[in-house]
């Protein structure tokens, strides 16, 4: 019996837990038995991804297209690209905040 993720590859998610706890990432591959591996293209290249729990990651409505269609086509993404991904989220997340607090 397969386990369905709520996330997609190429959404960005929230760290809830551990080390890197706060941080933003993009989920590069879905395993449904050993779970969720995310990079950031920055610390957490794509060749090494690291493995979380899905229940410590804060899925967010961001999906990055251009992350999807590069693996799509080759089956790789840049790091460029993860990191270009993942400042937009932190860029459109700080405007919201911002936004919420005036």
């Amino acid at each position: 019996m397969k386990k369905e993720h709520p996330l997609q590859i190429g959404q960005v998610v929230k760290i809830r837990k551990g080390r890197n706890a706060g941080q933003a990432a993009v989920v590069v591959r879905l395993d449904e038995e050993q779970g969720i591996w995310i990079a950031d293209g920055n610390k957490r290249k794509f060749d090494r991804p690291k493995k979380k729990n899905p229940l410590h990651l804060e899925p967010q409505t961001a999906i990055s297209s251009e992350v999807v269609n590069s693996l799509q086509e080759s089956g790789r993404v840049t790091n460029a690209k993860l990191r270009h991904a993942v400042n937009v989220f932190m860029e459109s997340d700080a405007q919201d905040a911002k936004q919420k607090g005036d």
